[in-house]
């Protein structure tokens, strides 16, 4: 265990490549239903609120700061019941990766939005063990 002191606080905004800024708005916006919470397309942002963490979508080849690769490493949406989260959200259009997966400590749904960015719905309904 360390005992090394760190001056991160917390997480302020998880950055989410795009190619398509308003296509990314509709979704997030619509199909999700995130609130928004910043859109600036003449610098080729918007910024959508999570409950815990911003998700702030970026035309990074527009904005200069690299080139657009989809973020394959999930990012867990946390919903009370994945089972009707996803019923709700494919009722928007939005299509799952396989069946609902249940790990033992909690349920998961996957799917991507339409710039292939990866997320999953999540619930975990047992406690979380802590490392000794």
């Amino acid at each position: 265990m360390s005992t090394a002191t760190t001056p991160v606080t917390g997480v302020d905004f998880v950055g989410l490549p795009t190619q398509d800024l308003e296509r990314s708005v509709r979704f997030y916006g619509e199909t999700l239903g995130l609130r928004r919470s910043a859109y600036r397309p003449d610098r080729n942002f918007a910024e959508f609120e999570t409950g815990t963490v911003t998700l702030s979508l970026i035309d990074p080849v527009r904005m200069g700061v690299g080139e657009f690769t989809p973020n394959k490493t999930h990012i867990a949406l946390q919903v009370d019941d994945v089972d009707a989260a996803r019923a709700e959200l494919e009722g928007r259009g939005v299509t799952f990766m396989g069946d609902n997966f249940d790990t033992g400590v909690c349920h998961m749904a996957f799917f991507t939005d339409p710039d292939g960015n990866t997320f999953m719905l999540h619930h975990r309904y047992a406690p979380r063990v802590a490392e000794g």
